[in-house]
């Protein structure tokens, strides 16, 4: 059976092959990849980013960007390891928006 993210043969339409400016946040997600995945010990592997990508369910899956599931993928692996945990998580959330004014 067939995962929602699946499109391998199914027809898609094009895909624009156009240079673009990345947001400083997606060059921060990509760089935070480069970082955990370099490390000795590894604590990122592409196969769990692979697989936490792949567990979004359709909706979540169509309504966020490419940089945005690899986020949301970096962050479940992370806790799934046990390097952060939920509450330090929402902790820190809460702190940035605080600090940003949208609390």
């Amino acid at each position: 059976m067939r995962s929602h993210h699946d499109m391998g043969g199914l027809p898609a339409g094009r895909c624009a092959r156009d240079e673009h400016q990345y947001e400083q946040w997606e060059k921060r997600v990509d760089a935070l990849m480069m970082l955990l995945s370099g490390r000795q010990p590894d604590l990122l592997k592409v196969d769990e980013l692979r697989r936490n990508i792949e567990s979004l369910g359709p909706a979540a899956y169509d309504a966020m960007g490419y940089y945005e599931r690899w986020m949301h993928a970096i962050v479940q692996t992370l806790i799934q390891r046990g390097v952060i945990s939920i509450d330090e998580l929402g902790r820190k959330l809460a702190e940035l928006e605080a600090r940003d004014g949208r609390a």
